[in-house]
Parts: structure tokens; C-alpha cells; sequence
């Protein structure tokens, strides 16, 4: 099984556990295009390490009790951490780009178009030259071993 479908089994699970403990099913279909949403900007000062940026972020659904979460983020140009502390997170990129770089010394630039899952645990540090803005969806996960 790849992370990918981790995540939307992980994710499944607990929303049918939930929904299966309440008398009346609530399902909704939620399109960002139909919406209007005003951002908040997040607050992530202990994770800035170079620069000044600034993200927003757009939260089109929060669903499971706040425990899946889903929207649209941007951030201006700098570096910072982006840790995935009990959440795996998919992403993908709607403008700009992004080189990240993960604890295993790998580097990785995701552009405009790409998909990508950050793993429960992993450490990420964003390096954003300019501006990238990307669809997000997170999953709360028990704590990574």
C-alpha cells in the first residue's frame, strides 16, 4: 500500500467511525470554486529561518472533528520549516515553485503542477524563491514512532 492510499484509508477509517457512532450521516461536497473564502494569515514565526514571508491560508473544509483539513495556502518568498508532527499532508502545486529539502539530505523542487505527500514525521524545510501557492489536504495521524 503507497502513502497515498495510506492516507485516504487512515483517513476513511476515522471519518466511518465517527459517522458510524451518530444516528443521521452528514455528507457534504464541498467545490473551492463555489465558495468565498477570506484568508487568515498564519502565524509560524518559530519556523521562519531566513527572510520575511508571509502565508495565507483559505480553509475550504475542516471535517472529523477538525482532524481532516482542506484548502489552499501561499506563502511569499523565505525559508522555514514545515514539520508534519502527527499529520500527513498532500499537496499540490497550483503557482509558482519551491525547493525542499528533507532531513535525508535530499532536495526537491516542486513546481506548478506537481502532486506530492509529506509523510507523518518528516521535517521539511521550504526554500521559496519568489511566491507558491498550492492545494492542500491534511490528515491527523496518531503520533509518528
Amino acid at each position: 500500500m503507497n502513502i497515498s492510499q495510506t492516507l485516504v484509508l487512515q483517513c476513511t477509517t476515522s471519518v466511518l467511525e465517527q459517522d458510524n457512532n451518530e444516528a443521521e450521516l452528514k455528507m457534504k461536497l464541498v467545490k473551492f470554486a463555489d465558495q468565498t473564502i477570506e484568508p487568515f494569515e498564519k502565524e509560524f514565526a518559530a519556523d521562519i529561518i531566513e527572510g520575511t514571508p508571509v502565508q495565507n491560508v483559505w480553509s475550504h473544509f475542516v471535517g472529523n472533528d477538525g482532524h481532516f483539513k482542506s484548502g489552499m495556502w501561499d506563502s511569499t518568498a523565505g525559508v522555514f520549516r514545515g514539520p508534519m508532527n502527527d499529520q500527513i499532508e498532500y499537496c499540490h502545486i497550483l503557482e509558482g515553485e519551491a525547493r525542499i529539502e528533507t532531513p535525508d539530505g535530499q532536495s526537491r523542487t516542486v513546481r506548478a503542477g506537481d502532486s506530492f505527500v509529506m509523510d507523518n514525521g518528516l521535517q521539511p524545510i521550504w526554500h521559496v524563491e519568489k511566491y507558491v501557492r498550492k492545494h492542500y489536504v491534511i490528515c491527523d495521524v496518531a503520533p509518528a514512532q
